[in-house]
C-alpha cells in the first residue's frame, strides 16, 4: 500500500484508499512497451495498481485500422498478467466518449481509492486539443512518461505552459506536498521504442488471432467479446 499522499479527509487525501493509475489508450495491440511503462510508473509513483483503459473509440485518432474492442481488450489482458494492472473496457458500460467524462465518472463509481492520471509525452503535446483539458487537470494529478521523439513538443506545447506552474518533482509528487490538483509530474526512464503502429505494420492481421470468445472485465466483472456491444 502507498503511503501518506494528500493529507487526510476526501478519497484523494486518504491514505488508507488504495492509489490507482489510470492510463487511457487504443491499445491497438498492446504490447510489452505498455507493460515496461507501466511497471515503471508503478514503482516511481508507489502506486498500488494501474488501470489500462481500452478506449471503444478515440476522437483523435482515425477509425480505420482500428482493431474491435474485443481483440485490443484481450491483447491488454495478455500483457498485464502476472502485475498489479487490470486491463479494462469500462469506457463501454458507463458511456462516456471524452476523458474528462470518464474520469469524472470513474470517481465517482470508485470514491474510496486515489486516482493519478498516466499520459505519455506524445499526448501531452496534443493535451490543449482535448475536450475540457484543464478541467481534466482539476480532477486529478497528472503524470507524463517521456517517449522518444516527442518530449521537445510536449515541454512547448500550450498545456505545458499552463501546467508548468504546478510542476513537481516526483518525489514530491508522491510524498503528500502538494495538496490538490492540478498538479504534474514528468517522469523519465531509459527510453522504450516499441510502438502499436510498428506491430500493425508488420503484421496487420494481429487481431485475428484473439479468439472471440467472451472475456470478463477485470474492473467491471462485466463481460466482452462474443456479440456483446
Amino acid at each position: 500500500m502507498a503511503g501518506p499522499w494528500l493529507g487526510s479527509g476526501s478519497p484523494l487525501r486518504n491514505p488508507a484508499a488504495p492509489l490507482t493509475g489510470l492510463f487511457g489508450g487504443s491499445f491497438n495491440p498492446a504490447h510489452g512497451g505498455h507493460r515496461r511503462v507501466t511497471l515503471f510508473a508503478l514503482q516511481a509513483l508507489r502506486l498500488d495498481e494501474v488501470w489500462w483503459l481500452v478506449s471503444p473509440g478515440n476522437v483523435l485518432k482515425p477509425v480505420e485500422g482500428m482493431a474491435p474492442l474485443a481483440a485490443r481488450l484481450a491483447s491488454a489482458r495478455r500483457q498485464s498478467r502476472n502485475a498489479p494492472i487490470r486491463a479494462t473496457a469500462i469506457e463501454r458500460e458507463l458511456g462516456t466518449r471524452f476523458t474528462v467524462d470518464t474520469l469524472r465518472a470513474i470517481k465517482r463509481r470508485y470514491p474510496k481509492r486515489r486516482f493519478v492520471w498516466l499520459m505519455g509525452a506524445d499526448n501531452l503535446a496534443q493535451f490543449h486539443r482535448w475536450k475540457h483539458w484543464r478541467q481534466i487537470a482539476s480532477e486529478m494529478p497528472i503524470a507524463v512518461i517521456a517517449r522518444p521523439g516527442y518530449d521537445s513538443a510536449a515541454l512547448a506545447s500550450p498545456a505545458m505552459a499552463w501546467l508548468r506552474r504546478w510542476r513537481q518533482r516526483p518525489g514530491r509528487f508522491v510524498s503528500g506536498a502538494m495538496r490538490s490538483a492540478p498538479a504534474l509530474t514528468i517522469l523519465r526512464f531509459d527510453p522504450d521504442h516499441r510502438s502499436a503502429s510498428a506491430i500493425r505494420a508488420h503484421d496487420p492481421d494481429w487481431s485475428r488471432r484473439y479468439a472471440p470468445a467472451a472475456m470478463r472485465d477485470a474492473v467491471t466483472h462485466c463481460l466482452v467479446g462474443r456479440g456483446k456491444p
